[in-house]
Formats: structure tokens, C-alpha cells, sequence
């Protein structure tokens, strides 16, 4: 099979039609097109009302409510939870993106620094990346030891059962992408001056790593999928289908007054899946 990567130049303006012609259905991906637009302002529109019948819920019940997303550069995880926040009062509802470590946070327990921005009663934390960073970006990269990534498989899920334990309704999200749909949005990235901030030199240098970020990421879902703290891996290549579904994953998993199942609507099963069900997938 031909790497897409071959030949592939992210400072060439024109992006060879062989990566933008399979971008959209590559990795399996099983649409042909976009969802249309008029249908998906509708959907989002209900859901956007259910979330905030569920802020009102949190704020009177005083429950917690935490989503981490995770994925690959570029799979959508900033978008996705722009649409979950823009209709709430940000006080309560709050994007988690930590830059990497200092020098302090390097010598604490690994998950020292995440558990200040654990969420409190009547709050909703969405993690755009978290703890699993230990899991992906930095032993692919380098930035830990094997032993270090190792102990944290094992540490991972006896942490997020603690969380649990304690009254906190935990969500991790998985968001998958197709080789050609990541080199296509590295490309836009690199050539609209409004994105060009999102284009980052570990981005540029995780091109060529394809397949590690691959390996890690399915013994990531291996170690960590788990009955109190559950993956959920979404097909991301839509971006709309992508964060509608997100949505309404959330919302079909916590109880709240005025739960409307009709106006959340079904969960695409096509691209929303449990972990078993992705790496058996992965492995045909």
C-alpha cells in the first residue's frame, strides 16, 4: 500500500489530489460526504438546548462532570468542545489545555497537576488532552522513559477509579482520523494565516510517526478501557457528524430534568464506538 506521506511537502501550497481525494474516507471512514449543513444547524441547535437544561441540573444537584478528550493533532478535540461551551456560562462549564510541565511540575506525582482543574459541585471540565498525554505524545516523542509510560498504564486506571468513586461522572473520548485527513489538515493549517498558530514543530515532527502514535494509542485503549471509566472512540473525519455525536454521547450518559431523548436524537453507531469494538476493527 502507498504511504501517503511519500512525497508529501507541508510547504508546497498545493497539496497532491491523491491525499485530498482520499482524506475524507480514509481510515475507514464510512461516509462519501459531509453531513448537510441545514441538518446539522438543526441538530446542533437541540442539543445546545439540552446542554444547558443539563448546567442548570449540575448547578442545582451540585454533580461533576468531566470529559477528556483525546486524539491526534488535528482530529477536531478544540472545535469539538468549542461547541459544547459557546451557549454556557463559562464560569461553570471550563476547557482544561495545560502546557507541558515545568520544571516544578516535573518532579510531582504525574497526575498532581491535573487534579487541581478536577471539576467541583455544579462544574463541567472538558480536558482538551490530559493525563493520557503520558500514554501517547510522550513516549512516542521521547519526553518519558518506557518505565515511566509503563507505570502510568497501571496507574491510570486505579486514578480515574478514584475519581469515579468519589460522585465525579467521568467521559473519555477518543477522536480517530484517517492518515490523509491529518496530512490535509496540517496542510490547511500551515497555508491560512488564521490557523497557522495551531501548527506546532512536535506536530510537524509527529508526521513522519504515524504508526507509533498507532501502537500507542491501541495499547493506551488496551490498558485503560475499563467498566468504572470506559473509551469511547468516535470517527472524526466529519467534523459535524464528529461533534454532534460527542454531544449527544454526553448527554444520553448523565440524568437531568428535562432529558428530552427525541430532541438529543440516536448515536451514529457507524462512527461512535466502544474500544473492543475500534481495535478489533483496527485489526482486520
Amino acid at each position: 500500500m502507498t504511504d501517503p506521506f511519500d512525497g508529501f511537502d507541508i510547504n508546497d501550497p498545493d497539496l497532491p489530489k491523491a491525499i485530498r481525494t482520499a482524506a475524507f474516507t480514509s481510515g475507514g471512514y464510512p461516509y462519501d460526504e459531509k453531513l448537510d449543513n441545514d441538518d446539522y444547524d438543526t441538530q446542533m441547535y437541540a442539543l445546545q438546548k439540552q446542554l444547558v437544561l443539563h448546567q442548570a441540573h449540575m448547578a442545582k444537584a451540585g454533580t461533576r462532570t468531566l470529559i477528556v478528550f483525546e486524539g491526534r493533532d488535528a482530529a477536531g478535540k478544540g472545535g469539538t468542545i468549542k461547541r459544547f461551551l459557546e451557549n454556557l456560562n463559562p464560569r461553570f462549564n471550563i476547557i482544561a489545555a495545560l502546557p507541558k510541565p515545568n520544571d516544578r511540575e516535573r518532579t510531582q506525582w504525574y497526575f498532581q497537576r491535573y487534579v487541581d482543574w478536577l471539576p467541583a459541585a455544579g462544574e463541567m471540565v472538558l480536558f482538551d488532552r490530559s493525563w493520557y498525554n503520558r500514554a501517547g505524545v510522550e513516549p512516542v516523542m521521547g519526553f518519558c522513559t518506557p518505565e515511566q509510560s509503563e507505570h502510568f498504564l497501571e496507574e491510570a486506571p486505579e486514578f480515574e477509579k478514584r475519581l469515579t468513586r468519589d460522585g465525579i461522572i467521568l467521559f473519555k473520548f477518543w477522536l480517530s482520523i484517517g492518515r490523509e485527513m491529518q496530512l490535509k489538515r496540517f496542510h490547511d493549517r500551515r497555508h491560512d494565516p488564521l490557523k497557522t498558530w495551531k501548527l506546532s514543530p512536535v506536530d510537524l515532527e509527529a508526521l513522519s510517526k504515524w504508526d507509533a502514535y498507532s501502537e500507542a494509542r491501541d495499547r493506551m485503549l488496551r490498558h485503560t478501557d475499563s467498566k468504572h471509566a470506559p473509551w469511547t472512540v468516535f470517527r472524526a473525519n466529519d467534523k459535524k457528524r464528529l461533534r454532534l455525536n460527542a454531544i449527544r454521547t454526553m448527554l444520553h450518559g448523565v440524568d437531568y430534568a428535562g432529558k428530552d431523548e427525541d430532541e438529543i436524537g440516536k448515536i451514529d453507531r457507524k462512527i461512535v464506538l466502544t474500544a473492543e469494538e475500534f481495535l478489533g476493527l483496527e485489526g482486520e
